[in-house]
């Protein structure tokens, strides 16, 4: 391939014995409760904000979300969600039985407010545990890196394939929007006031929380292929960095992102200008924002200013640990139907965020696409996924 580079085997991650493949994907957002709705409303750029009835924000400077009807419970929304996915891989019982999970999740909801006595058990961990008890699934691990937990979750999920020492994973993420972390973006003026996420644009004012329940089963190609299940796509690709740089603001130069990319397209030994699309983190927030676009460039080179970019975050919000299984979801199903989703709320160009920012549906059918999700920290994330 022109313009390849190898990966470190001499060819790319991609291909080949060691090739991951992402067999079945769910999502529940606000924007419904299947992945085909949060595509189609990341590619109309219908935003699903609206007032927070859930619980009591009367006292709070901004009182918007994007959250689903009524008073979910996590741990169903979870266990639907993975059964989905597992039922769109063509997962039999005896399959389930020996796929680990890996879950993401900001807590177990229902240990804070629990009795000191009864708190024994029921974190993260325990959470997982029962999520995989309750789905048929074996071993079970737990990810609360903030807002990379999910894709490190998938790159954990990648490595361990690509090295076989699993042939299929199921990679779940959740967050219901809760009054605690409501509370607590809203008192750090992180949310946007005027209710809406713009994420790269001039006049952008924060971000926006969301629901966000997703599911993921990945496989290694050749126990895909064996038992004759679909293939959505193929994760090509990832890469992790951390710079270190502030508790909660980024590294103003996107140094660390800018390693993640590069370790992602190294990886698959892809070159930047063979990437066709990136669903950007894009969180909404001044400094986050300028420091992706940044990011961007330096990983890029000239590519960047041509690439399509946008944050599917403008339409469901974020949702914490989840939001990065949630984007992946949505950016596998846009390699696959050859859309990409837009950008919504942007009002005009920043100068500090030189991108080929989507504002309108677009038609197109990319090779290689790429996923971008950063945490407070300094934690960052590329994951690279490939038509099939």
């Amino acid at each position: 391939m022109i313009g390849q580079r190898p990966a470190p085997n001499g060819r790319p991650a991609g291909d080949g014995p060691g090739a991951v493949v992402i067999s079945g994907v769910a999502a529940v957002t606000a924007a419904g409760r299947t992945a085909a709705q949060a595509l189609a409303a990341a590619v109309r750029g219908e935003p699903a904000f609206g007032p927070v009835r859930r619980f009591d924000v009367s006292g709070r400077r901004v009182r918007v979300a994007a959250t689903l009807p009524g008073t979910p419970v996590l741990t169903d929304e979870l266990a639907d969600t993975v059964d989905s996915a597992c039922a769109q891989a063509g997962l039999t019982a005896d399959e389930r039985a020996e796929c680990p999970l890996l879950l993401a999740v900001h807590d177990d909801p229902r240990l804070a407010r629990a009795p000191r006595e009864q708190r024994v058990g029921r974190g993260p961990g325990g959470l997982a545990e029962d999520l995989a008890a309750r789905c048929g699934l074996a071993t079970a691990t737990a990810y609360t890196s903030a807002c990379v937990a999910a894709t490190t979750a998938v790159a954990d999920a990648g490595a361990m394939l690509a090295l076989r020492r699993a042939e299929r994973i199921v990679v779940a993420a959740g967050y219901l929007v809760d009054p605690d972390q409501f509370a607590l973006f809203d008192a750090g003026r992180a949310l946007a006031a005027d209710g809406e996420v713009r994420p790269f644009s001039a006049g952008r004012k924060g971000l926006l929380l969301g629901d966000g329940v997703a599911a993921m089963v990945l496989e290694t190609e050749v126990a895909a292929r064996r038992r004759g299940a679909p293939v959505l796509a193929r994760l090509a690709g990832w890469g992790r960095a951390g710079d270190a740089y502030h508790v909660c603001q980024p590294r103003p130069d996107g140094a660390g992102l800018a390693r993640a990319i590069d370790a992602a397209l190294r990886r698959a030994g892809v070159a930047p200008d063979e990437v066709g699309y990136v669903n950007a983190h894009g969180s909404g927030t001044v400094y986050s924002d300028a420091a992706e676009a940044a990011a961007l460039h330096r990983a890029f080179g000239p590519a960047a200013a041509t690439v399509p970019v946008s944050s599917t975050k403008s339409t469901h919000g974020q949702s914490l640990e989840a939001s990065g299984l949630v984007e992946l979801v949505i950016t596998v199903l846009a390699l696959r139907d050859g859309v990409l989703p837009v950008n919504a709320g942007f009002l005009g160009a920043d100068a500090e965020c030189p991108l080929d920012v989507i504002t309108s549906p677009r038609e197109a059918r990319p090779r290689f696409a790429l996923s971008l999700n950063a945490a407070f920290g300094g934690a960052n994330t590329a994951l690279l996924v490939g038509a099939r």
